[in-house]
């Protein structure tokens, strides 16, 4: 199985493209960070990104989706996000890597999980707060820098997508694995 991880700042696309990919037919596994946040909130944690635990639920989540996801027959698959990306976000919230999000990250090595080509979404030029991104464009834009400089530390091969209409970022993907 190929596993692809579409990754980027903050309201760059990534959601409408793996909805797109998995239209198209598929296999998706979806974004953690995003339903952490949308659980703690309905607890009554306004900013669960403030707690330092926030990462390793995230990173914990990111490991039971990529298992369960393994089991699927599929010959390709797209990561709405991985653990590398929970290493950017815990660099730009000013976390440590916990010794759980490290193991992880070698397990994800030594088991070569995903392939070496990450698609990297390009920001859109502006974006859509919503109550799980409350981000400015400005700090998108140095969280998208943070993610590049991440995945290349890492060893992985950046494929930029373009800004461009969720079609034609979908194209270009779809090209790109072919």
């Amino acid at each position: 199985m190929r596993r692809f991880i579409i990754t980027g700042a903050p309201g760059a696309g990534k959601t409408a493209i793996i909805r797109q990919l998995e239209l198209d037919g598929f296999s998706v596994v979806e974004e953690a960070a995003t339903d952490v946040i949308a659980a703690a909130q309905a607890q009554g944690t306004v900013q669960p990104w403030t707690h330092p635990s926030f990462i390793d639920v995230v990173a914990n989540l990111q490991r039971d989706r990529q298992i369960r996801a393994s089991y699927q027959p599929d010959e390709v698959q797209f990561h709405d996000r991985c653990a590398v990306c929970t290493v950017a976000l815990a660099v730009y919230l000013g976390y440590p890597v916990s010794p759980f999000l490290a193991r992880e990250l070698q397990r994800i090595k030594e088991e070569a999980i995903y392939q070496n080509r990450v698609f990297f979404i390009r920001n859109l030029g502006f974006v859509t707060p919503t109550e799980a991104r409350r981000i400015s464009f400005e700090e998108t834009v140095r969280f998208e820098k943070i993610h590049e400089e991440t995945y290349r530390n890492f060893g992985f091969e950046l494929v930029p997508v373009e800004p461009g209409s969720v079609m034609e970022r979908v194209s270009a993907i779809k090209a790109a694995i072919c």
